[in-house]
């Protein structure tokens, strides 16, 4: 019983994953074709364009940075959430006798110090490249403009 749900997240979640993504490209694509054969056999003139994916154009210096800000956002909250929760548990340590101890808490404390360093390190990032980009995105978003 104990290597039941080893083996059922590290096998069958990933292979239910990768069913249900190509399943549902499968019937993206099924129903794609089946409107155009309709549209062929009424005479109507298809328009491929109609059937291109929305994917995203190429993403500004600006959008990039701001995503590295996001992230930044949230690993910081997250560590500190983690690393309040591990203080706040290791305090009110009689509250938690039997369920938790200092080496329970313990991997809350790790999760949110390495959390907390991640987040710390993208702010880094995001005001280093804010500096030294601020060129570029004032050259792009002229570009965007014309």
């Amino acid at each position: 019983m104990e290597f039941l749900v080893p083996i059922g997240v590290c096998v069958v979640l990933p292979v239910l994953i990768v069913w249900l993504v190509m399943r549902t490209r499968q019937n993206e694509a099924n129903r794609k074709a089946e409107i155009m054969l309709k549209a062929i056999e009424a005479g109507v003139p298809v328009d491929m364009t109609q059937f291109n994916s929305a994917k995203k154009g190429p993403r500004t210096i600006k959008q990039e940075l701001l995503e590295k800000f996001t992230g930044a956002c949230i690993t910081t909250l997250m560590g500190i959430a983690f690393l309040a929760f591990a203080i706040w548990a290791y305090y009110c340590q009689g509250a938690f006798d039997t369920i938790m101890d200092f080496y329970g808490n313990m991997p809350f404390g790790l999760a949110g110090g390495i959390l907390l360093a991640v987040g710390i390190g993208l702010f880094i990032s995001y005001f280093a490249g804010k500096k030294m980009l601020a060129k570029e995105m004032e050259a792009e978003e002229k570009n965007l403009e014309r």
